[in-house]
């Protein structure tokens, strides 16, 4: 047998393990694809919550049906608004963002069902989806990138926004 490298100097679970775990990881986890797909039906099972930023920032872009909801926002009386057995997935802006994480266990400790979808809205974007506009100014073709200086709505630095630079 060769020498290990790296990647099995550790060796790898035994199947039974690897299963177990994995099924246990999505059990906390989705991904963009999944929600892209499940929004598409137009009936999604779960309440999509955008949680970090300000409102300004989420009205400059967000995933279409999200709700923005800040970590700090989040306790028994705001929850109050959704039935007991809903089912909510958190998203920040990324794998550098860890408020999605602070959210998600705002949730739970409320007693409430919840997933993290990775990749946040900087994944989104990876993978190809856009992000819409609620501001006014985005809406006419402002920067987001730059809401005090580029209104040119060409920027290259502008993100794949709807009705917002390069991409429609």
């Amino acid at each position: 047998m060769p020498n290990p490298t790296h990647v099995t100097r550790i060796p790898p679970a035994e199947s039974a393990d690897a299963a177990a775990h994995f099924e246990a990881l999505l059990r906390f986890e989705t991904d963009c694809w999944d929600v892209h797909a499940s929004l598409a039906t137009g009936e999604p099972d779960f309440v999509l919550l955008q949680v970090t930023g300000d409102q300004a920032g989420f009205d400059r872009g967000h995933i279409a049906g999200a709700t923005h909801l800040p970590p700090s926002m989040i306790d028994q009386e705001t929850m109050a608004a959704y039935p007991d057995d809903t089912v909510f997935v958190v998203y920040c802006a990324g794998p550098h963002c860890n408020g999605a994480d602070r959210a998600a266990a705002k949730l739970a400790h409320l007693g409430r069902r919840v997933k993290k979808m990775l990749g946040g809205w900087i994944g989104w974007q990876d993978v190809g989806f856009s992000l819409v506009p609620s501001w006014a100014g985005a809406a006419r073709g402002g920067c987001p990138a730059h809401p005090l200086g580029c209104r040119s709505g060409q920027c290259a630095r502008s993100p794949r926004i709807q009705g917002v630079g390069s991409s429609a």
